[in-house]
């Protein structure tokens, strides 16, 4: 049994007659009565009962079609499987961001927008810091990723970066500590004496180097009280008044009731998302993927 002979069965199956069956199938009626032959005896059973003015499914030939129509269906979408993938409009791409990164508005958008876009393309979403993204592309763990870099951030040769979008640094504090209901903003070099809130610096996170390159040009290292990996729990920390820390001003949007966040007047507090990958491992869908990024950046 092959397809050419499961499409000839439907075709006489839905037509209920030889001669219109092999005039859709622009062939003759002797091969196609052949090859309907041939197919039941490789089932074993009749398929049609045959009169000389009707032709009629047998039970076996009706239960056959059930099964014959739906083979069909999964090969054809086999098949358009396999040309999608070949475009990339089919595939697997694996997605790493940064903590903040689903704080933009944007970002459930663009995912959301590519997804309608091309819906044969699976996409893994995972949590990870900025060195890590970048370990993992070069290493070909993921295929793009959405960093927040440090302040010096240059790509290497071996990665293609694109802007996406930019914030600045806040001060976070706890609403009874003494700056939080001035209306200024805050120097950092008057920080010095602070305990802090931050990120681990084992985590290769470029939030925890822009932070410790603006204090080291303010003249101080932090004093670190409290190392955490989400600024979520830092800023449940600084409510209760364990310790001032510095978050992307993106946390606006979700910060406790008993933060403030100040902005802070004297550094280079602006930072940015960049969207990476390696220059060197470009699939078909990655191809999609970053151009349907840049023109969702241009709307």
């Amino acid at each position: 049994m092959d397809f050419r002979q499961l499409n000839y069965f439907v075709a006489v199956a839905q037509e209920l007659s030889f001669s219109r069956a092999a005039q859709r199938l622009h062939i003759s009626q002797p091969p196609l009565s052949q090859q309907i032959k041939l197919l039941e005896e490789n089932l074993g059973v009749l398929l049609f009962d045959r009169t000389r003015r009707s032709v009629e499914l047998t039970h076996a030939g009706s239960l056959f079609y059930e099964q014959a129509t739906a083979i069909l269906k999964q090969y054809a979408a086999a098949k358009e499987l396999c040309a999608w993938s070949s475009d990339g409009r089919a595939g697997k791409l694996r997605i790493a961001f940064t903590a903040s990164v689903p704080i933009f508005e944007e970002f459930p958008r663009l995912i959301q927008s590519f997804r309608t876009a091309y819906p044969g393309i699976e996409m893994d979403l995972l949590h990870l810091s900025t060195g890590e993204q970048l370990v993992a592309l070069g290493e070909k763990q993921i295929d793009v990723g959405f960093l927040r870099p440090s302040l010096d951030f240059h790509a290497p040769p071996s990665i293609e970066a694109l802007d996406l979008w930019h914030d600045e640094l806040r001060l976070a504090v706890a609403k009874n500590h003494p700056v939080a209901t001035e209306n200024i903003g805050v120097k950092l070099g008057n920080l010095a004496q602070e305990d802090f809130i931050l990120f681990p610096q084992a985590l290769g996170c470029g939030l925890f180097e822009h932070i410790t390159a603006i204090t080291a040009r303010a003249g101080f290292s932090p004093h670190i009280v409290q190392e955490v990996r989400e600024n979520s729990t830092t800023l449940a920390l600084v409510a209760a008044g364990l310790g001032v820390s510095i978050v992307p001003s993106t946390y606006s949007y979700t910060k406790p009731p008993g933060v403030e966040l100040k902005k802070i007047e004297d550094a280079d507090t602006k930072s940015k998302i960049v969207l990476a990958s390696a220059r060197d491992h470009e699939t078909a869908s990655l191809k999609l993927f970053l151009k349907h990024a840049q023109d969702f950046l241009a709307l």
